[in-house]
């Protein structure tokens, strides 16, 4: 009996240890602005969703500063979840797109008035989705070979 109880006391500090060691373990994630001309970092918290930004500016006399942006409407906090930043391959793109992992919800992030703001979060329906091809033609049955018209 005392060796169990020994055992189970081991698996038990083991246990906690893990959970503990694993709160504080980094849960930031950074990604870069796919704009080409922009320094721009973008930092998110993986758990809340939280997103600011972090880019190098010229200051005369010095080495420069960093210019750090902080989370303004939409980039605060968000319920719990597993997020992460996107980057688009749309080179002239300053923003990012945040996605919850978990849900599917995506939202748009970018820099506004030394803010960093965000949409509002939004995931497609899946009745939407199956919609999507018929309202971008209108009339047209599938493997017609019609493609949509742009404007």
């Amino acid at each position: 009996m005392r060796l169990f109880g020994c055992v189970a006391f081991v698996s038990m500090v083991l246990a906690l240890g893990g959970i503990s060691g694993s709160a504080q373990a980094a849960s930031y994630d950074f990604v870069p602005a796919p704009q080409t001309d922009l320094n721009r970092i973008y930092r998110i918290d993986r758990v809340t969703g939280e997103v600011s930004s972090c880019q190098y500016g010229l200051q005369e006399g010095t080495i420069g500063v960093t210019l750090c942006f902080s989370p303004g409407e939409g980039a605060g906090a968000q319920q719990p979840g597993e997020y992460g930043l996107v980057a688009s391959r749309h080179e002239r793109e300053g923003g990012v797109f945040r996605v919850n992992f978990r849900t599917g919800d995506m939202s748009i992030c970018y820099v506004f008035d030394e803010r960093v703001v965000c949409t509002p979060q939004a995931k497609p329906s899946s009745a939407a989705s199956s919609l999507a091809p018929n309202a971008a033609t209108p009339g047209v049955g599938s493997g017609s070979g019609a493609s949509p018209q742009r404007p």
